[in-house]
C-alpha cells in the first residue's frame, strides 16, 4: 500500500536526521576522547606545576611534606611518585612507579604510558639540582568516565533532535500534502463531470504550479466540451436536412403519392441527399483518422503548379454554371513541393467548394500560386462576404464558422476547414486564413520547396 506524503516526508526527515546523528556521534566521540585526554593532561600538568612550587629538595626528602601532597591529590585518583635528592630509588605505588619510570624522572615530561595493559597519564617534574624529582600518575580510565558522561549527554541531545526532526517532518508533510489533497479532490470532481472546480493557487511554487495547471486543465476541458457540443449540434443540423428530405421523398414513393416524373424527381433528390450524407460521413471519418497513427500519406515530390492548373480545369466548369469568374495565377515553370498529391487535391477542392458556396454571381474566385526563395504558397480566394476579423483565428476549429453563419449564408458541414487544416499540417505545411483583396476570405497553404530532382506522380 502506498504511503502518504506526510509519512514519506517524516521518514525522509528521520533518515536525514539519523545519518546526521551517526556522523555527528562518530565525530563527537573522537573529539570527546581527544578533548577529555587533553583536558585531563592539562589539569594534571597544572597540578604538577603547583606541587613543584610547594616542594623543594628538602621537602621531597620529608615524608610528612610528601604525604600532605599525596593526600590532596589522592582524592582525584592521582598517585604520587618521588625520588629524593642524590638519585636513588623512586618511591610510591608500584604501578605508579613503573609508569613514572617509563616516562623518565630525569626531566620534566608530560605524556601517556601503558603499564600492564592499562594506560596512565604522567607528569614528571625535577626539583632542585641534585636529582630530586616527583611524578603525578593518573589512570586514563578516569578520562574514559568523563568521556562516557559526555557521550550520554550528547546522545540525549541527539535523541531529542531526532524527535524534533520527526515532528517537523510530520508537520511539514501535512502542510505540503494539504494543497495536493485538494488538487486530488478537484481532479476527482473533474473526472466525475464537474467543470466549475478550481483549486487555490497557494503554497510552495511547485505545489502552486500543480494547482495552476489543474485549473488550466479545467478551463480547457470546459472550452473543449463546449466546442464539442457546438460541433455535435452543427453536425446534427447538417444530418437532419438530408435525412428529412430522404425520409419525406421515400415515404412519398412508398405511399404512391409520387409517381411518374414526380417519382423520378424524388429518386434524384434522394440520391443527391444520400451523396451529401456520404460526403459528410466521409469527412467525419477522415477527421477522426487524422489524429490516429494508422493515417498514412503517400508523400512524394510533385509540381504544385501543374496541380493548380488541373484543379482549375475542373472548377472552371462549376464556376461557369454559377456565373462566377475563376482566375488562375501560377508560374509556368515547375514548383516542386513534397506532399501527398491525392490529399493535396482534396485540400484544394475543399477550399474551392467553400469559396464557391459563398461567392455571389458575377464575383471572382481565385487560385493564386506564388513562389519565394524557400517556399511556395497557394491561396484560394473568393469575392464573397468574407469573415469577421475575430473569425479568422478560429476558422479551422470544428463547427465554429458553421454555428456562427448558418442562419445568414450557405455553409458546409462545419468540418471541412478543420479537415483540410489537419491534412496540410500532416503533410508538413501551414494553412492560414485572412481577408482577400477581392473582398472575401483567403485561405493560404504554404509548403517548403523540394530539392530539384525527379518528380513524383
Amino acid at each position: 500500500m502506498r504511503g502518504t506524503l506526510a509519512g514519506r516526508i517524516t521518514l525522509v526527515c528521520l533518515a536525514v536526521a539519523g545519518v546526521a546523528v551517526i556522523v555527528a556521534g562518530l565525530v563527537a566521540a573522537r573529539l570527546i576522547r581527544t578533548t577529555a585526554d587533553n583536558v585531563l593532561q592539562s589539569s594534571l600538568s597544572a597540578q604538577a606545576d603547583v606541587v613543584a612550587t610547594q616542594l623543594d629538595e628538602t621537602g621531597i626528602g620529608n615524608r610528612l611534606g610528601v604525604g600532605k601532597v599525596a593526600d590532596v591529590v589522592r582524592g582525584q585518583g592521582i598517585s604520587v611518585v618521588v625520588r629524593r635528592a642524590g638519585g636513588g630509588q623512586a618511591l610510591g605505588e608500584a604501578v605508579a612507579v613503573q609508569a613514572a619510570g617509563k616516562l623518565g624522572l630525569g626531566a620534566d615530561h608530560s605524556g601517556r604510558v601503558t603499564v600492564g595493559g592499562s594506560q596512565y597519564l604522567v607528569e614528571t617534574r625535577v626539583v632542585g639540582t641534585r636529582g630530586a624529582a616527583f611524578a603525578l600518575v593518573l589512570p586514563a580510565r578516569n578520562a574514559e568516565a568523563t568521556q562516557r558522561a559526555l557521550v550520554r549527554n550528547i546522545a540525549l541531545a541527539l535523541g531529542i533532535g531526532l524527535l524534533v526532526a520527526a515532528l517537523a517532518g510530520f508537520v511539514s508533510g501535512r502542510l505540503l500534502g494539504r494543497p495536493l489533497r485538494r488538487a486530488a479532490a478537484a481532479a476527482g470532481a473533474l473526472r466525475a463531470g464537474r467543470r466549475d472546480v478550481r483549486v487555490p493557487v497557494q503554497g510552495p511554487r511547485e505545489v502552486a504550479e500543480v494547482a495552476g495547471s489543474l485549473n488550466s486543465l479545467a478551463d480547457a476541458l470546459a472550452v473543449s466540451e463546449a466546442r464539442q457540443r457546438d460541433f455535435l449540434l452543427s453536425v446534427s443540423h447538417e444530418l437532419r436536412t438530408p435525412l428529412t428530405a430522404v425520409t419525406g421523398f421515400a415515404e412519398a414513393i412508398a405511399d404512391g403519392v409520387a409517381s411518374g416524373d414526380d417519382a423520378v424527381r424524388a429518386g434524384q433528390t434522394i440520391q443527391r441527399e444520400a451523396v451529401r450524407l456520404e460526403r459528410l460521413v466521409t469527412d467525419l471519418l477522415e477527421l477522426a483518422r487524422l489524429g490516429a497513427d494508422e493515417f498514412r500519406l503517400d508523400v512524394t515530390s510533385l509540381d504544385l503548379g501543374a496541380l493548380v492548373r488541373d484543379c482549375a480545369e475542373v472548377w472552371q466548369l462549376r464556376c461557369a454554371r454559377e456565373d462566377v469568374e475563376l482566375r488562375v495565377s501560377a508560374p509556368s515553370s515547375p514548383v516542386l513541393v513534397v506532399a501527398d498529391a491525392r490529399r493535396l487535391r482534396q485540400v484544394v477542392d475543399g477550399l474551392a467548394e467553400n469559396a464557391l458556396r459563398v461567392t455571389p454571381s458575377g464575383a471572382p474566385m481565385v487560385f493564386s500560386l506564388s513562389v519565394s526563395a524557400s517556399e511556395a504558397s497557394l491561396s484560394v480566394r473568393d469575392g464573397g462576404p468574407g469573415l469577421a476579423p475575430e473569425d479568422y483565428p478560429v476558422a479551422f476549429e470544428r463547427g465554429v464558422l458553421n454555428a456562427r453563419y448558418r442562419d445568414r449564408r450557405p455553409v458546409g458541414s462545419g468540418i471541412g476547414l478543420a479537415l483540410v487544416h489537419g491534412l496540410v499540417t500532416r503533410m508538413g505545411g501551414t494553412l492560414t486564413a485572412g481577408p482577400a483583396p477581392e473582398g472575401g476570405a483567403a485561405f493560404t497553404m504554404t509548403f517548403p520547396l523540394a530539392p530539384a530532382g525527379p518528380r513524383g506522380r
